[in-house]
């Protein structure tokens, strides 16, 4: 009896020995923490705050960067008064929808100094801006090359003013998104830019370039060290960018970021649209993690 005990303990260790190993031969499971939200640039251009949280949260987008630019109904811009700048951040405070960025149109390309400090200047605005009203960082653009003008010279300009820019954003809590945008915008330049940059919280912004399509899963391991908490995408039932393999590559980094929806077509119902294109990228999502 003693014998048959020791040998049906010694069945059973084998047999858990083996499911253990079985359990640490295993995949781990793929999971997404990456969530979809909504900027505010065409479908948003004349949606004030109450209609903008309103429309988001129908749409389960619950994260919003503000364009600014002067003609948008929101009205978050540089000359918001600093009551009117606590009211918009008590309003997404209160509200499930986030304010996760301020989508500025500075670039730091300029050939011309004076235009360059004043983007520099403008931009600094912009951190203070996306600070009161409660967001967590600031878009710019690096953004093209000039014929007259050396391409590595404008690199060194272009990583030169960002890293100043990132030093002033650091001291109000602020990220600084470069966006994937312009002929010197590309990933590979991106990457050349940021080789450059020293400041940890100026950091890369994906946007669907189409010139980075054909080659992206390279293109984006050059980037994905520096990569931010957002991203743009543009509608998803058009254009041939890569978004599946472009969602593969982030699940399997672990991103955790946002996806902001850019838009540039023009729907009778921009709500219904909306919820369509979040419908879409929930495909995406699902069909990344079922691998």
């Amino acid at each position: 009896m003693n014998a048959l005990t020791r040998r049906g303990l010694f069945a059973c260790g084998l047999q858990a020995g083996a499911s253990l190993m079985s359990l640490q031969a295993a995949p781990a499971r793929r999971v997404s923490k990456m969530r979809f939200g909504f900027t505010t640039y065409q479908w948003g251009r004349d949606w004030d705050i109450p209609t903008l949280i309103a429309n988001c949260a129908r749409a389960k987008a619950f994260g919003v960067e503000l364009r600014t630019s002067s003609n948008y109904a929101h009205g978050v811009e540089l000359s918001l008064a600093e009551a009117q700048r606590r009211e918009v951040k008590k309003r997404f405070a209160d509200s499930p929808v986030a304010l996760v960025g301020i989508a500025s149109g500075e670039r730091f390309d300029w050939p011309d100094p004076a235009r360059l400090k004043a983007a520099l200047e403008s931009a600094k605005g912009h951190v203070k801006l996306s600070q009161d009203v409660g967001s967590r960082g600031v878009r710019v653009f690096p953004n093209d090359f000039h014929k007259e003008v050396p391409r590595e010279k404008t690199l060194e300009q272009i990583s030169r003013a960002l890293n100043e820019l990132g030093r002033f954003a650091a001291d109000y809590g602020q990220m600084i998104r470069l966006e994937n945008h312009g002929t010197a915008g590309d990933l590979v330049t991106l990457r050349k830019i940021m080789d450059g940059v020293d400041q940890p919280n100026v950091r890369v912004k994906l946007n669907g370039y189409a010139g980075d399509a054909p080659d992206f899963a390279r293109r984006f391991e050059l980037i994905k060290p520096f990569l931010g908490d957002t991203l743009h995408m543009h509608e998803l039932n058009r254009g041939e960018f890569p978004y599946q393999l472009q969602t593969d590559l982030l699940i399997d980094a672990g991103w955790e970021g946002w996806w902001l929806l850019e838009t540039s077509t023009n729907p009778p119902d921009r709500v219904a649209a909306l919820i369509e294109q979040r419908g879409l990228w929930e495909q995406l999502v699902a069909k990344s993690l079922s691998r």
